[in-house]
Order: structure tokens, then C-alpha cells, then sequence
């Protein structure tokens, strides 16, 4: 009687995964469908010309040597007048020589304010609150070391808070090593699929366009407000995304705002990064998701929108356990009615890459112009093997972080630039 009720449990499982594949599977077809068809909603800086605010730029920066003179004089050499801007590193424990290059910019440049971290835990949500207390300027603009802004992009960031719902405003990330190896070339196919794509489509459609801490821009008294980023949270944008949209803010998104990062050149550190980002975004999941529904200031279909981005990283481990789940009754000689569809099911409504699948991906380089980069798109599969078994580590670690009730350790991305 017991293995009889296993079993069923079991079959129950497969369809429960196979539903809620097929409702992703549904999501990412009507993004990819109002991206290729559907009239674009306009970002601020195509339809606006006001005048500009004063800006604050904070740069977190941990051992950046390799970068930190590429971030810097990519900033002093942007269009913003200096006179609005100031321009803050967050040298965070650092170990190498990103303290004497933050010395000698500083002594060069008046608007170039460094803070030195030497005291309390290191990471970047830590190293973003000092730096908040420090800052003068209400509009904030958080770039990644190994980012390289063009020189408009701080002025297009800015323009978004003109609008006063504009709670935070995210630009397009482009990797700019994508010539270094296979990884390189699949990881541009993501970030194409997920910003060209997903974002704008989520943006046009007014769902939750996400805000994201690599290039992007908030209201400092607004975070203040809320009490600045939680540390024992790795994904801070994440937890900000959510926190501003139920309170009433909006999230803007800036898809022509190109702003270039380093992608990871090796598959080791593609794999600490992804399982730092899938135990980050699962940790706001936990906080975040019961207030994502019962909030007053999303409609349905945000809320529902809200609530599948919160659940986007515990797919990977659906998808593994209701395959194992079919194996055990394959075994048992019990295999669930409809198997080749269920199985198709699962292949179809998989999220390949960065919450792009690969009908998004591809609609995406044809958006972008890259015909080529199309021939690798087969390879995404193996992309997304790679990508379950590090998501499946970073929800373990989540799930430690809730029964520890610690702060976890941040861990940067190797780069690679010399």
C-alpha cells in the first residue's frame, strides 16, 4: 500500500512540474511574441530633455587592479558635467594595488571621492551602505569594476528620474570578450536572450522589469528609507527589484543603454557566479514572495509576473527531481501516461540560460543583428545541463543560509583583463 501511494505521489509530481513548465514555457513565448511585434514601450531619454541631476557613481571594487583603471577613465571621459557628478569607489578590503590607483585618480580628479572599507564584513551590500552615507547626491548610479559605460550612459541612466514613480532604472549588459572562447560566445546569447528580449518585453508590457546592481541607477533616500541593502542577501538587486515594486515604485529599463562587462572566461568561475546568483535570488524569493502577492500596488498579471521571476531559479531543480521522479517509476514498471509529451514538455519550457529559453535567444540575436550566432544555439543545451547543477548548489546554500541564520561570505568574479 505504501510503495502503491509512493508511486502516485510521484506520477502527481511529474504533472505538477509538467503544468508549471508549461505555464513558463507560455510566459516566454508571449515576451518573445510582444518583442517581435508589439509596439516598444519608449525609454525616458528617447521622448524627454530635462535638466539634469546631480549623480552619484559608486564603483564596488574588491582586488580590481586588473579593471579598476578601465572603469575609471571610462567615467571621467563620460559626457555628464562634472560639476553634477561625483564619482565614489568602494575599495572593499582590498589586498592588491586598487588603493594606490584609487590614490592617484583621486589626487588628479576633485569629483573622484574613494571610500576605504578596512573595518566590518566585506560585499558588495555592505560596501554599497557605507558608501550611500557617504554620497551627496540623491540619483545613484552603481556601476561593476569590470564594467565600461560609454560616455552618454550616466546621462541616459539619469534621465529616468524625471519621473517621480522611478524608484530604480536598469541598462542593457553586452559582454565584450565574447571572441575568447565557447563560453564567452554562449554567454553573449544569454545576456541577449535575457535583456534584449525578457527585460524589454517585461518593461513594454508594464510587468517587473528587473532592476540589476552591475549598471544601474536608484534613489538613494528611497533605499535609505527602507534601511539600505540587507548583507545577508548576495543578490541585492534582486531584493531591491522587489522591495521597491511593493511599496509602489517602478522599475525602468533602458534597453539601448549598452554598457559592457567581462564575461567569465572559464566554466569554474561561470559556475561559483551562477550558484552565487541562484542561492541570492532565492534568498529574496524567501522574502519577497508571500508580500509579492498581498501587495495593494501590483495588479494581477505583475503579481504573477512577480511571482514566476522570484520562482525563475527553482526550475532547474524541478525539472532534476521530476526526472528522477519518472526514472523511479520507469523502474517500478509504472511509467506515467503521456511520457513522450511530458518529456517534450520539459525540454521545450526549460529556462536554457540567464531566464532566456531559446526561442527568446534566438529571436534576440536576429533583434541584434548576429545572424552567425545563431549556429549556437544547439550548444545552449549543454549550457543548461551546466546551469542546473550549479542552480541546484545555490538553493542548497539558500536553504543552509535559512537554518544557519548567518551572513554569507561574498565571493567576486575572477577577471581576466590585464
Amino acid at each position: 500500500m505504501v510503495s502503491f501511494w509512493l508511486l502516485w505521489l510521484l506520477q502527481l509530481y511529474i504533472y505538477v512540474v509538467a503544468v508549471i513548465m508549461l505555464l513558463y514555457m507560455v510566459r516566454h513565448m508571449v515576451f518573445t511574441s510582444t518583442r517581435l511585434h508589439r509596439k516598444q514601450r519608449r525609454f525616458y531619454h528617447e521622448i524627454l530633455d530635462s535638466e539634469l541631476p546631480p549623480v552619484t557613481v559608486l564603483v564596488p571594487m574588491h582586488n580590481e587592479e586588473a579593471v579598476a583603471h578601465d572603469i575609471l577613465r571610462a567615467l571621467i571621459n563620460s559626457d555628464y558635467p562634472k560639476d553634477l557628478l561625483e564619482v565614489i569607489p568602494v575599495d572593499d578590503h582590498s589586498e592588491d594595488r586598487t588603493e594606490q590607483i584609487l590614490r592617484e585618480y583621486a589626487d588628479q580628479y576633485s569629483y573622484i571621492r574613494p571610500l576605504y572599507r578596512r573595518s566590518g564584513p566585506r560585499g558588495k551590500p555592505s560596501g554599497l551602505n557605507d558608501a550611500l552615507e557617504y554620497a551627496s547626491h540623491e540619483v545613484v548610479i552603481v556601476f561593476d569594476a569590470d564594467y565600461t559605460p560609454p560616455a552618454d550612459m550616466i546621462k541616459q541612466l539619469a534621465m529616468a528620474f524625471v519621473d517621480p514613480e522611478v524608484g530604480a532604472v536598469m541598462g542593457r549588459v553586452v559582454p565584450e570578450n565574447t571572441k575568447r572562447g565557447l563560453l564567452t560566445r554562449l554567454l553573449d546569447l544569454e545576456r541577449a536572450g535575457g535583456y534584449q528580449v525578457d527585460q524589454q518585453a517585461r518593461y513594454t508590457r508594464n510587468l517587473i522589469p528587473q532592476y540589476g546592481g552591475t549598471v544601474g541607477a536608484f534613489r538613494r533616500s528611497v533605499v535609505l528609507s527602507m534601511g539600505g541593502f540587507n548583507p545577508r542577501i548576495l543578490a541585492e538587486d534582486t531584493d531591491l527589484t522587489f522591495a521597491l515594486f511593493t511599496r509602489g515604485w517602478q522599475v525602468a529599463y533602458a534597453n539601448r543603454s549598452e554598457c559592457y562587462e567581462e564575461s567569465p572566461e572559464s566554466w569554474d568561475v561561470r559556475f561559483r557566479q551562477v550558484r552565487r546568483w541562484a542561492r541570492g535570488h532565492t534568498q529574496a524569493a524567501f522574502r519577497h514572495f508571500l508580500r509579492t502577492l498581498s501587495t495593494r500596488y501590483l495588479r494581477f498579471w505583475q503579481k504573477v509576473d512577480g511571482a514566476m521571476l522570484l520562482g525563475v531559479y527553482a526550475i532547474p531543480t524541478l525539472l532534476a527531481t521530476a526526472i528522477l521522479a519518472h526514472l523511479v517509476l520507469f523502474l517500478s514498471g509504472r511509467v506515467a501516461p503521456f511520457t513522450l509529451i511530458i518529456a517534450a514538455l520539459f525540454c521545450m519550457a526549460n529556462s536554457y540560460g540567464n531566464f532566456a529559453p531559446f526561442f527568446e535567444v534566438g529571436s534576440a540575436t536576429m533583434l541584434d543583428g548576429g545572424r552567425r550566432r545563431t549556429w549556437l544555439l544547439p550548444y545552449m543545451a549543454y549550457v543548461f545541463i551546466f546551469n542546473v547543477w550549479a542552480v541546484v548548489s545555490g538553493l542548497k546554500d539558500a536553504l543552509l543560509d535559512v537554518i544557519r541564520e548567518g551572513t554569507p561570505q561574498w565571493e567576486k568574479t575572477e577577471r581576466y583583463r590585464q
